[in-house]
Protein backbone atom coordinates (compact mmCIF):
# COMPACT_ATOMS: atom_id res chain seq x y z
CA UNK A 1 0.00 0.00 0.00
CA UNK A 2 1.56 3.56 -1.00
CA UNK A 3 1.85 5.29 2.01
CA UNK A 4 1.39 9.04 2.53
CA UNK A 5 4.22 11.83 3.33
CA UNK A 6 5.24 12.55 6.76
CA UNK A 7 4.43 16.31 5.93
CA UNK A 8 0.88 15.16 4.71
CA UNK A 9 -0.10 13.19 7.55
CA UNK A 10 1.09 16.61 9.92
CA UNK A 11 -0.78 18.80 8.61
CA UNK A 12 -4.25 16.35 8.16
CA UNK A 13 -3.50 15.90 12.29
CA UNK A 14 -3.55 19.65 12.83
CA UNK A 15 -6.50 20.36 10.39
CA UNK A 16 -8.78 18.04 12.61
CA UNK A 17 -7.28 18.81 15.95
CA UNK A 18 -9.00 22.36 15.80
CA UNK A 19 -12.95 22.03 15.57
CA UNK A 20 -14.47 24.02 13.47
CA UNK A 21 -18.14 22.35 14.09
CA UNK A 22 -20.10 24.94 11.69
CA UNK A 23 -22.24 26.08 14.68
CA UNK A 24 -19.14 27.47 15.59
CA UNK A 25 -16.30 30.04 14.27
CA UNK A 26 -13.81 28.82 12.21
CA UNK A 27 -11.53 31.36 12.57
CA UNK A 28 -8.88 29.67 14.65
CA UNK A 29 -8.28 27.15 11.51
CA UNK A 30 -8.49 30.33 9.23
CA UNK A 31 -5.58 32.21 11.29
CA UNK A 32 -3.54 29.46 11.84
CA UNK A 33 -3.31 28.29 8.03
CA UNK A 34 -3.08 32.45 7.17
CA UNK A 35 0.21 32.10 9.70
CA UNK A 36 1.14 29.44 8.01
CA UNK A 37 1.04 30.68 4.69
CA UNK A 38 2.42 34.29 5.84
CA UNK A 39 5.88 32.17 7.00
CA UNK A 40 6.13 30.62 3.43
CA UNK A 41 5.88 34.29 1.94
CA UNK A 42 2.30 34.02 0.13
CA UNK A 43 -0.48 36.66 1.54
CA UNK A 44 -4.03 35.49 1.89
CA UNK A 45 -7.04 37.38 1.30
CA UNK A 46 -9.74 36.91 4.11
CA UNK A 47 -13.68 36.75 3.40
CA UNK A 48 -15.49 37.42 6.41
CA UNK A 49 -19.28 36.56 6.90
CA UNK A 50 -21.92 39.16 8.55
CA UNK A 51 -20.89 38.60 12.37
CA UNK A 52 -17.06 38.69 11.47
CA UNK A 53 -16.86 35.16 13.25
CA UNK A 54 -16.31 33.74 10.50
CA UNK A 55 -14.15 33.56 7.46
CA UNK A 56 -13.10 32.58 4.08
CA UNK A 57 -9.78 32.72 2.69
CA UNK A 58 -8.19 32.81 -0.28
CA UNK A 59 -4.85 32.99 -1.80
CA UNK A 60 -1.90 32.85 -5.03
CA UNK A 61 0.92 30.70 -5.22
CA UNK A 62 2.97 32.05 -8.21
CA UNK A 63 1.93 35.05 -10.72
CA UNK A 64 -0.64 37.27 -9.72
CA UNK A 65 -1.12 38.52 -12.81
CA UNK A 66 -2.18 34.98 -14.27
CA UNK A 67 -5.50 33.19 -14.17
CA UNK A 68 -4.50 29.93 -12.04
CA UNK A 69 -6.41 26.84 -11.15
CA UNK A 70 -8.22 26.75 -8.08
CA UNK A 71 -8.05 24.19 -5.28
CA UNK A 72 -10.95 24.25 -2.95
CA UNK A 73 -12.25 23.11 0.40
CA UNK A 74 -14.57 23.04 3.45
CA UNK A 75 -13.04 24.07 6.64
CA UNK A 76 -16.58 23.67 8.59
CA UNK A 77 -17.57 19.88 9.40
CA UNK A 78 -20.85 18.46 10.87
CA UNK A 79 -21.66 17.73 14.93
CA UNK A 80 -20.35 14.44 16.83
CA UNK A 81 -23.76 15.07 18.90
CA UNK A 82 -25.79 12.18 19.75
CA UNK A 83 -23.09 10.11 17.77
CA UNK A 84 -21.39 7.24 19.45
CA UNK A 85 -17.70 7.17 18.73
CA UNK A 86 -15.20 4.25 19.80
CA UNK A 87 -12.31 7.55 19.47
CA UNK A 88 -11.90 11.59 20.44
CA UNK A 89 -13.44 12.89 16.94
CA UNK A 90 -11.15 15.96 17.12
CA UNK A 91 -8.10 13.56 18.38
CA UNK A 92 -6.83 11.86 14.79
CA UNK A 93 -6.25 8.64 15.33
CA UNK A 94 -4.75 6.10 12.79
CA UNK A 95 -4.86 2.54 13.26
CA UNK A 96 -5.59 -0.44 10.59
CA UNK A 97 -4.49 1.36 7.69
CA UNK A 98 -6.74 4.13 8.59
CA UNK A 99 -6.81 7.73 9.84
CA UNK A 100 -10.63 8.75 12.10
CA UNK A 101 -11.18 11.89 12.94
CA UNK A 102 -14.58 14.18 12.42
CA UNK A 103 -13.41 16.14 9.03
CA UNK A 104 -11.05 12.80 7.77
CA UNK A 105 -13.22 12.58 4.66
CA UNK A 106 -15.44 15.44 4.73
CA UNK A 107 -13.14 17.28 3.84
CA UNK A 108 -9.57 18.49 5.74
CA UNK A 109 -7.77 15.87 4.54
CA UNK A 110 -7.66 17.56 0.86
CA UNK A 111 -7.29 20.86 2.26
CA UNK A 112 -3.99 19.41 4.64
CA UNK A 113 -2.87 18.10 1.42
CA UNK A 114 -2.99 21.16 -0.76
CA UNK A 115 -1.49 22.50 2.12
CA UNK A 116 1.33 20.70 2.56
CA UNK A 117 2.28 20.67 -1.12
CA UNK A 118 2.68 24.74 -0.40
CA UNK A 119 6.59 25.03 0.05
CA UNK A 120 6.65 22.55 -3.09
CA UNK A 121 4.47 24.49 -5.13
CA UNK A 122 6.58 27.53 -3.68
CA UNK A 123 10.05 26.02 -5.22
CA UNK A 124 9.37 25.42 -8.13
CA UNK A 125 8.79 28.84 -11.15
CA UNK A 126 5.16 28.26 -11.32
CA UNK A 127 3.82 29.30 -15.19
CA UNK A 128 0.11 28.93 -14.04
CA UNK A 129 -0.55 29.82 -10.58
CA UNK A 130 -2.33 27.64 -7.52
CA UNK A 131 -5.04 29.47 -5.47
CA UNK A 132 -6.33 28.04 -2.97
CA UNK A 133 -9.82 28.54 -1.50
CA UNK A 134 -11.04 27.72 2.02
CA UNK A 135 -14.43 28.25 2.85
CA UNK A 136 -16.92 28.61 5.87
CA UNK A 137 -20.46 26.71 6.23
CA UNK A 138 -20.77 24.65 3.42
CA UNK A 139 -22.68 22.34 5.91
CA UNK A 140 -25.66 24.58 6.29
CA UNK A 141 -26.00 25.35 2.46
CA UNK A 142 -22.59 26.80 0.81
CA UNK A 143 -22.46 30.11 3.00
CA UNK A 144 -19.01 30.77 2.52
CA UNK A 145 -18.49 30.15 -0.59
CA UNK A 146 -21.23 32.53 -1.75
CA UNK A 147 -19.60 35.30 0.06
CA UNK A 148 -16.49 34.12 -1.82
CA UNK A 149 -17.65 33.89 -4.96
CA UNK A 150 -18.93 37.66 -4.66
CA UNK A 151 -15.10 38.92 -4.20
CA UNK A 152 -13.87 36.79 -7.21
CA UNK A 153 -16.01 38.02 -9.91
CA UNK A 154 -14.59 41.73 -9.46
CA UNK A 155 -11.47 40.67 -9.10
CA UNK A 156 -9.09 41.74 -12.35
CA UNK A 157 -7.90 38.08 -13.00
CA UNK A 158 -10.04 34.96 -12.42
CA UNK A 159 -8.76 31.65 -11.97
CA UNK A 160 -9.25 29.27 -15.39
CA UNK A 161 -10.19 26.22 -13.60
CA UNK A 162 -10.92 24.55 -10.28
CA UNK A 163 -10.96 21.51 -8.58
CA UNK A 164 -13.55 20.91 -5.72
CA UNK A 165 -11.67 18.08 -3.18
CA UNK A 166 -14.79 16.50 -2.11
CA UNK A 167 -14.29 12.64 -1.34
CA UNK A 168 -14.29 11.25 -4.53
CA UNK A 169 -12.06 8.09 -3.84
CA UNK A 170 -10.15 10.25 -6.43
CA UNK A 171 -12.60 10.04 -9.01
CA UNK A 172 -13.38 12.83 -11.56
CA UNK A 173 -16.90 14.12 -11.08
CA UNK A 174 -17.98 16.66 -13.58
CA UNK A 175 -21.81 16.64 -12.85
CA UNK A 176 -23.52 16.17 -9.31
CA UNK A 177 -26.69 17.16 -8.33
CA UNK A 178 -28.17 20.87 -7.08
CA UNK A 179 -30.41 21.30 -3.90
CA UNK A 180 -32.94 23.78 -2.63
CA UNK A 181 -34.54 23.28 1.16
CA UNK A 182 -37.05 25.08 2.73
CA UNK A 183 -39.13 25.38 5.90
CA UNK A 184 -43.03 26.09 6.32
CA UNK A 185 -44.58 27.37 8.83
CA UNK A 186 -48.16 26.58 9.26
CA UNK A 187 -50.28 28.70 11.36
CA UNK A 188 -53.38 26.84 12.42
CA UNK A 189 -56.22 28.48 15.29
CA UNK A 190 -56.35 26.65 18.67
CA UNK A 191 -58.79 25.29 20.79
CA UNK A 192 -59.81 22.46 22.99
CA UNK A 193 -59.68 18.75 21.43
CA UNK A 194 -63.00 18.24 22.00
CA UNK A 195 -63.97 21.38 19.92
CA UNK A 196 -61.97 20.04 17.27
CA UNK A 197 -64.71 22.12 14.53
CA UNK A 198 -63.86 24.95 15.84
CA UNK A 199 -60.12 24.87 15.52
CA UNK A 200 -57.80 24.61 12.71
CA UNK A 201 -55.41 21.76 13.45
CA UNK A 202 -51.64 23.09 11.67
CA UNK A 203 -49.80 19.71 12.24
CA UNK A 204 -53.02 18.26 10.28
CA UNK A 205 -52.25 20.27 7.42
CA UNK A 206 -48.69 19.92 7.61
CA UNK A 207 -48.89 15.90 7.38
CA UNK A 208 -51.25 16.50 4.33
CA UNK A 209 -48.70 19.11 2.68
CA UNK A 210 -46.03 16.33 3.43
CA UNK A 211 -48.08 13.19 1.87
CA UNK A 212 -48.89 15.92 -0.89
CA UNK A 213 -44.81 15.88 -1.35
CA UNK A 214 -44.03 12.06 -0.81
CA UNK A 215 -46.19 11.52 -2.88
CA UNK A 216 -44.21 14.06 -5.41
CA UNK A 217 -41.14 11.75 -4.63
CA UNK A 218 -42.84 8.65 -5.73
CA UNK A 219 -43.83 10.31 -9.15
CA UNK A 220 -40.06 11.23 -9.98
CA UNK A 221 -38.84 7.82 -8.14
CA UNK A 222 -41.54 6.50 -10.96
CA UNK A 223 -41.40 8.30 -13.66
CA UNK A 224 -38.21 10.63 -13.86
CA UNK A 225 -36.88 11.92 -15.86
CA UNK A 226 -33.89 9.60 -14.95
CA UNK A 227 -30.19 9.61 -15.46
CA UNK A 228 -28.59 6.48 -14.30
CA UNK A 229 -25.23 7.32 -13.73
CA UNK A 230 -26.12 9.17 -10.19
CA UNK A 231 -27.86 7.19 -7.73
CA UNK A 232 -30.73 7.39 -7.29
CA UNK A 233 -31.22 8.16 -11.23
CA UNK A 234 -34.06 10.76 -10.26
CA UNK A 235 -34.43 13.87 -9.18
CA UNK A 236 -35.60 13.46 -4.89
CA UNK A 237 -37.90 15.19 -2.34
CA UNK A 238 -37.59 14.77 1.38
CA UNK A 239 -38.89 15.79 4.57
CA UNK A 240 -36.16 16.08 7.61
CA UNK A 241 -37.93 17.27 10.34
CA UNK A 242 -41.18 18.08 11.65
CA UNK A 243 -42.47 19.91 14.95
CA UNK A 244 -45.76 21.12 16.38
CA UNK A 245 -48.05 20.76 18.71
CA UNK A 246 -48.07 21.39 23.01
CA UNK A 247 -50.37 18.65 23.98
CA UNK A 248 -52.85 15.93 22.88
CA UNK A 249 -55.63 17.28 23.92
CA UNK A 250 -54.94 21.34 22.51
CA UNK A 251 -55.96 21.62 18.74
CA UNK A 252 -52.16 22.49 17.66
CA UNK A 253 -52.01 26.09 16.42
CA UNK A 254 -48.27 25.91 14.64
CA UNK A 255 -46.14 23.41 13.41
CA UNK A 256 -43.21 23.56 11.26
CA UNK A 257 -40.86 21.64 9.00
CA UNK A 258 -38.24 21.29 6.91
CA UNK A 259 -37.75 19.86 3.39
CA UNK A 260 -35.90 19.67 -0.02
CA UNK A 261 -35.18 19.02 -3.34
CA UNK A 262 -32.59 17.13 -4.34
CA UNK A 263 -32.32 17.74 -8.78
CA UNK A 264 -31.22 16.52 -11.65
CA UNK A 265 -29.07 19.16 -13.87
CA UNK A 266 -31.55 18.97 -16.61
CA UNK A 267 -34.49 18.49 -14.28
CA UNK A 268 -37.00 21.94 -13.26
CA UNK A 269 -36.46 22.34 -9.78
CA UNK A 270 -38.91 25.51 -9.93
CA UNK A 271 -42.10 23.88 -11.46
CA UNK A 272 -41.67 21.16 -8.14
CA UNK A 273 -41.43 23.89 -5.56
CA UNK A 274 -44.68 25.95 -7.42
CA UNK A 275 -46.87 22.71 -7.14
CA UNK A 276 -46.03 22.16 -3.59
CA UNK A 277 -46.65 25.83 -3.09
CA UNK A 278 -50.03 25.99 -4.99
CA UNK A 279 -51.25 22.43 -3.28
CA UNK A 280 -50.57 24.40 -0.02
CA UNK A 281 -52.08 27.24 -0.69
CA UNK A 282 -55.25 26.16 -3.40
CA UNK A 283 -56.22 23.13 -1.21
CA UNK A 284 -55.10 23.26 1.84
CA UNK A 285 -55.01 27.10 2.78
CA UNK A 286 -59.28 27.83 2.41
CA UNK A 287 -59.96 25.14 4.81
CA UNK A 288 -57.57 26.34 7.72
CA UNK A 289 -58.43 30.37 6.93
CA UNK A 290 -62.52 29.20 6.85
CA UNK A 291 -61.58 29.05 10.56
CA UNK A 292 -59.54 32.07 11.50
CA UNK A 293 -58.04 34.80 8.23
CA UNK A 294 -54.66 34.84 10.24
CA UNK A 295 -53.99 31.00 9.12
CA UNK A 296 -51.95 29.41 6.32
CA UNK A 297 -48.88 28.63 5.29
CA UNK A 298 -45.39 30.45 4.60
CA UNK A 299 -42.82 29.30 2.94
CA UNK A 300 -39.15 29.96 3.93
CA UNK A 301 -35.91 28.95 1.66
CA UNK A 302 -33.42 28.25 4.12
CA UNK A 303 -30.66 26.93 1.71
CA UNK A 304 -29.32 26.25 -2.03
CA UNK A 305 -26.53 25.17 -4.34
CA UNK A 306 -26.59 25.04 -8.15
CA UNK A 307 -25.57 21.69 -9.81
CA UNK A 308 -22.73 21.15 -11.61
CA UNK A 309 -23.01 20.02 -14.78
CA UNK A 310 -19.13 20.51 -16.57
CA UNK A 311 -19.24 19.07 -20.27
CA UNK A 312 -16.88 15.62 -20.21
CA UNK A 313 -15.00 17.57 -22.85
CA UNK A 314 -13.72 20.45 -21.08
CA UNK A 315 -10.21 21.41 -20.27
CA UNK A 316 -10.42 20.95 -16.87
CA UNK A 317 -12.33 17.32 -17.32
CA UNK A 318 -9.18 16.40 -19.40
CA UNK A 319 -6.75 17.63 -16.91
CA UNK A 320 -7.80 15.78 -13.82
CA UNK A 321 -8.42 12.84 -15.89
CA UNK A 322 -4.34 13.00 -16.68
CA UNK A 323 -3.83 13.83 -12.83
CA UNK A 324 -5.55 10.61 -11.89
CA UNK A 325 -5.28 8.22 -14.47
CA UNK A 326 -8.92 8.05 -14.84
CA UNK A 327 -10.38 7.06 -18.21
CA UNK A 328 -14.00 7.90 -17.42
CA UNK A 329 -15.79 10.99 -15.16
CA UNK A 330 -18.54 9.98 -13.07
CA UNK A 331 -21.80 11.40 -11.22
CA UNK A 332 -22.81 11.91 -7.97
CA UNK A 333 -26.07 12.50 -6.43
CA UNK A 334 -24.44 15.18 -3.18
CA UNK A 335 -23.55 18.82 -3.36
CA UNK A 336 -20.81 20.77 -3.06
CA UNK A 337 -19.60 23.77 -4.00
CA UNK A 338 -18.40 23.20 -7.45
CA UNK A 339 -21.36 24.78 -8.92
CA UNK A 340 -21.15 27.85 -7.36
CA UNK A 341 -17.54 28.20 -9.24
CA UNK A 342 -18.98 27.03 -12.21
CA UNK A 343 -21.78 29.83 -12.56
CA UNK A 344 -19.73 32.35 -12.22
CA UNK A 345 -17.80 30.71 -15.30
CA UNK A 346 -14.70 28.73 -13.76
CA UNK A 347 -14.64 25.27 -15.48
CA UNK A 348 -15.37 23.22 -12.32
CA UNK A 349 -14.60 19.44 -11.56
CA UNK A 350 -14.84 17.70 -8.27
CA UNK A 351 -12.05 15.53 -7.12
CA UNK A 352 -10.77 14.50 -3.53
CA UNK A 353 -9.80 11.34 -0.98
CA UNK A 354 -11.72 9.73 1.15
CA UNK A 355 -15.29 8.37 0.61
CA UNK A 356 -18.60 10.41 0.77
CA UNK A 357 -20.01 6.95 2.90
CA UNK A 358 -17.75 8.05 5.65
CA UNK A 359 -18.83 11.91 5.78
CA UNK A 360 -21.33 12.78 8.75
CA UNK A 361 -21.00 9.63 10.42
CA UNK A 362 -19.58 8.05 13.61
CA UNK A 363 -15.79 7.08 13.52
CA UNK A 364 -15.51 8.85 10.11
CA UNK A 365 -12.60 7.52 8.50
CA UNK A 366 -10.20 7.94 5.50
CA UNK A 367 -7.84 5.70 4.14
CA UNK A 368 -4.01 5.96 4.67
CA UNK A 369 -3.98 5.12 0.50
CA UNK A 370 -6.34 7.94 -0.27
CA UNK A 371 -4.23 10.41 0.93
CA UNK A 372 -1.37 9.22 -0.81
CA UNK A 373 -3.39 8.85 -4.16
CA UNK A 374 -4.47 12.75 -3.10
CA UNK A 375 -0.35 13.36 -2.65
CA UNK A 376 0.09 11.95 -6.31
CA UNK A 377 -2.62 14.17 -7.89
CA UNK A 378 -0.92 16.95 -6.20
CA UNK A 379 2.75 15.52 -7.76
CA UNK A 380 1.22 15.58 -11.11
CA UNK A 381 -0.29 19.08 -11.11
CA UNK A 382 2.57 20.67 -10.16
CA UNK A 383 4.60 19.16 -13.23
CA UNK A 384 1.64 20.31 -15.36
CA UNK A 385 1.97 24.04 -13.95
CA UNK A 386 5.90 24.91 -13.28
CA UNK A 387 7.31 26.29 -16.25
CA UNK A 388 8.85 24.32 -18.62
CA UNK A 389 5.52 21.81 -17.54
CA UNK A 390 3.42 19.38 -19.49
CA UNK A 391 0.82 21.62 -21.71
CA UNK A 392 -2.09 22.24 -19.56
CA UNK A 393 -5.14 21.07 -21.78
CA UNK A 394 -6.98 24.50 -20.32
Amino acid sequence: MTKPSAEALAMVRQLIEMPTVSRDSNLALIYWIQEHLESLGVESTLVYDDSGKKANLYATLGPQDKPGIVLSGHTDVVPVDGQEWNTDPFTLTEKDGRLYGRGTSDMKSFVAVALSYAPKFLAQKLETPIHYAFTYDEEVGCLGAKKLIQVLKDMPVKPKACIVGEPTEMQVIAQHKGKKSWRVDVRGFECHSSLTHLGANAVEAAAELIAFIKGLARKKREHGPFDGEFAPPYTSLHTGTVNGGTALNIVPKDCSFLWEIRYLPQDDVDALYAEVVAYAKNKLEPELKAIDPNCGFTFTQISEFPGLATDDRAGVVELAKALTGANRVQKVAFGTEAGLFSELGIPTIVCGPGSIEQAHKPDEFIALEQIALCEVFMARLLERVKQGGAALPI
